[in-house]
């Protein structure tokens, strides 16, 4: 599949890159960015996802996160795709920030009209990684994931409906009870329908109460003064509760004075990389 090549700056002795591809799950042309540390011109190096927010596209987290220098350093590829389908001429795509357009909320629709292009799920999990491990200097069986916000709760549900696919998730304010929250309601109902039993396939919480036992260790970190937390959208109380139950390892960070933005992420990113590379390098 042709891959095309929209920009490449070097940092920290890597290279950050954004390409264009016609992507076959979601009918549509799509953007990913892509650093490559300088261990890739030698060698397969090991791959660590993002998912973005919200509104967010590829470009926010190579602009905001400052990852480069801890990614450089432990040679770790890592690749951030966009949000959501773009211009896909669906009637009430770009009418509201948190469905559509820059929210496709990581799952595989099936309600028409999102269901011929709304397949963020099916992309994130499979498209995108084969199309990563052809095109560059990746080791496939070396692959880790992780995400902010919606992101986060899309890391969350790509590594429990995988075990074993990912050698590590962590995520930052995650949505990780979306059955439960504004967001995850509005989202849900009108990509997958109304029947709330088949939510449950994309809610984190739900899904690690019949994980079943495959050795992941989960890194959380959360703003204690983020306004979604006080809004009841994030949760995180509720899945700390089930992994607790099912003895799932998580370790949940509460930081005091930060809030749900790019701020409170870079502040903590350095330790995610690091996270992730003691698993992918081990």
């Amino acid at each position: 599949m042709a891959l095309k090549q929209i920009s490449s700056n070097k940092c920290f002795g890597g290279l950050q890159k954004v390409f264009e591809h016609d992507s076959v799950e979601l009918n549509c042309k799509m953007k990913f960015a892509v650093y490559l540390p300088p261990k890739a011109e030698t060698g397969k190096c090991p791959a660590l996802y993002w998912l973005s927010g919200l509104t967010c596209t590829e470009q926010n987290f190579i602009s905001k996160a400052g990852y480069h220098q801890a990614a450089s350093e432990h040679g770790l590829v890592v690749i951030a795709p966009d949000t959501s389908p773009r211009g896909c001429n669906i009637k009430g795509e770009d009418e509201s920030w948190d469905f559509g357009t820059g929210a496709g909320f990581y799952v595989d629709a099936t309600e028409d009209p999102w269901k011929t292009n709304y397949r963020m799920y099916s992309y994130v999990t499979e498209e995108l990684p084969q199309l990563i491990n052809a095109n560059f200097p990746v080791d496939p069986q070396r692959m880790s994931i992780f995400g902010h916000s919606m992101g986060g709760h899309g890391a969350l549900i790509c590594a429990l409906k995988n075990p074993g696919k990912y050698k590590s998730v962590s995520a930052f304010a995650p949505i990780c009870n979306p059955v439960l929250c504004p967001w995850g309601k509005k989202a849900f109902s009108g990509y997958l329908g109304t029947d709330q039993s088949k939510w449950k396939a994309y809610d984190a919480t739900h899904l690690v109460k019949s994980y079943p036992g495959s050795q992941l260790d989960i890194l959380i970190d959360q703003g204690k003064d983020d306004q979604f937390l006080s809004d009841g959208q994030l949760l995180p109380d509720n899945f700390i509760a089930a992994c607790t139950e099912k003895k799932v390892p998580v370790v949940f960070r509460l930081q005091e004075g930060y809030d749900h933005s790019y701020y409170f992420i870079a502040t903590f990113i350095t330790d995610h990389i690091r996270h992730h590379a003691k698993y992918l390098n081990a």
